[in-house]
Parts: C-alpha cells; structure tokens; sequence
C-alpha cells in the first residue's frame, strides 16, 4: 500500500472537485463517530451548491491547513460554526469557500437525509453535547 501526504492528496481532490467532479475517500479519524468510524465508512465530496444548514456534515479546511469533517452545529451572519459527533467543541467562525459537502456511505451504505440515522445525528445529536461523553463509553461498552 502506497502512504500519500494527506494534503497533497485532497488539493487533487479539491482540484476535481472544483471542476465540478464528485471524489470518494474513505474516512481516517474519529471525529465523527460514532456515525462514522476511521477506516471502514467513505464520504464522498462535492462543491457546496444551495443553503447549507444546521445538521449537515461537512469536510472543510481549517485555516492552519488541515482538513476536518464535522457537523454543522449554527450559522450566523453567512459564518459556519462546526462540530464533530464525537467532540464537545464548537469550532468556527468557517467560511463557506473552506467547505465543501458530502454524502456518506456507512457499513457499505449510501446514507441519504431522509435515512433515520442521518436525521437522529443532524437533528438530535448535535442538541445533546454535554451528554455525548456518557453516551460514546456506554455505546463503546456494550459494544464490548
């Protein structure tokens, strides 16, 4: 298996992206779990093109460089403040060039807003953070 720079790598994506390309990656982290989990969903990324809302997920790059995937968590005054499913951080201002949209395919599934999972962590999740933590080790132990 051949290790690309992972900047390097999604500046080619970007630079698909903006020709109006849709690009597939699989997802490395754990800032989305637990709807996302490192190494087996994918996320696939597209120019943003309409109103972009509370809920939606989003990878986007961060001013130091890096390129993260969260949650929209409140827009104000057209600046975007964001949060991963697994954090209890709000991050932001981020503007809307630094986003860029996405579908997911999770456990092998293209998940879709209309899907029961999609909408539980767009609209519920994102209203729970101070209970996220509790939540997250009573899932990892019953996993167990």
């Amino acid at each position: 298996m051949k290790t690309v720079d992972t900047k390097e790598y999604i500046s080619m994506l970007r630079t698909l992206i903006e020709e109006g390309k849709q690009v597939s990656m699989i997802i490395s982290g754990s800032s989305m779990a637990p709807f996302l989990i490192h190494a087996r969903d994918h996320i696939c990324l597209k120019s943003p093109s309409g109103e972009l809302r509370k809920g939606d997920m989003v990878f986007y790059q961060r001013s130091n460089g890096e390129y993260v995937m969260h949650r929209i968590y409140n827009v104000k005054n057209e600046e975007y403040y964001l949060i991963g499913d697994a954090q209890t951080v709000i991050e932001g201002p981020i503007q809307r060039e630094q986003i860029f949209i996405i579908k997911v395919k999770r456990k092998g599934k293209w998940i879709v807003p209309e899907d029961f999972q999609w909408k539980f962590f767009a609209h519920i999740w994102p209203n729970i953070i101070p209970l996220r933590r509790t939540i997250i080790k009573t899932y990892r132990f019953c996993k167990r």
